[in-house]
C-alpha cells in the first residue's frame, strides 16, 4: 500500500527481552540483518499490520509479546536509485514507517523464523540495544536512528524498574 508521495506504509518492529536486548535478524540468502518489518494491507490498522508481520516473521503470536511503545509519528527513508521499483502501477520510492516496541513473554524457543511459507530470516540473535545502528544497510540507519531513540527511554525505564525489583527480592547477603 503506497501513499500519494510513494512511500510504502509499513511496520517496524524492535523485539526486546527483559535485559533490554533485541531481536536482530539476518534477511534469507542474504548478508543484511535487521528487524522485522513489513508493509500494511487496504484496510488493515497498524496494530494488526504489526501483529500479522511479527507472526509472519518471526512466528510469534499476539499473547507472546506485550506492547511496551510506539512512535508518534511515521518515520520515512528513500531507496537508492537502483532500489526503486513499480508496485501495483505506482512507484515506489521508499518506506514510511510505525515502529513498535515489543517484549517477549515467551522462552526464546518461541521465536520460529520458518513458520511462513516464504520465510524472510533463517538466523537471529540477541543484541544490545544500540548495535543495530552500526549494522543496518546505510539508507535505513536514520530510521532506526529516530525509532530507538523515541522508544530507548520507554524500555530502559522498564529494564531498570525490573532489576530494581529483582535485587530488592535477593537475600541480603546476596546483594553484597
Amino acid at each position: 500500500m503506497l501513499d500519494a508521495d510513494g512511500y510504502r506504509l509499513n511496520i517496524g518492529i524492535v523485539i526486546a527481552n527483559g535485559r533490554g536486548d533485541v531481536l536482530w535478524a539476518k534477511r534469507v540468502r542474504q548478508d543484511g540483518w535487521q528487524f522485522p518489518q513489513g508493509g500494511m494491507q487496504e484496510g488493515e490498522s497498524q496494530q494488526q499490520a504489526m501483529y500479522r508481520e511479527l507472526e509472519e516473521e518471526t512466528g510469534l503470536k499476539p499473547e507472546q509479546v506485550e506492547i511496551w511503545g510506539t512512535t508518534r509519528d511515521w518515520l520515512r527513508y528513500r531507496l537508492p536509485k537502483k532500489m526503486i521499483r513499480p508496485t501495483k502501477g505506482k512507484v515506489c520510492i521508499g518506506q514510511k514507517q510505525k515502529w513498535y516496541l515489543l517484549r517477549l513473554l515467551s522462552e526464546d524457543s518461541a521465536v520460529q523464523l520458518d513458520r511462513s511459507h516464504s520465510p524472510e530470516f533463517d538466523r537471529w540473535e540477541w543484541v544490545s540495544y544500540w548495535y543495530p545502528l552500526g549494522q543496518v544497510v546505510s539508507f535505513k540507519r536514520e530510521v532506526y536512528r529516530r525509532a530507538l531513540r523515541e522508544l530507548a527511554p520507554r524500555l530502559f525505564s522498564i529494564v531498570d524498574q525490573w532489576q530494581r525489583a529483582e535485587e530488592a527480592q535477593r537475600p541480603q547477603d546476596q546483594q553484597q
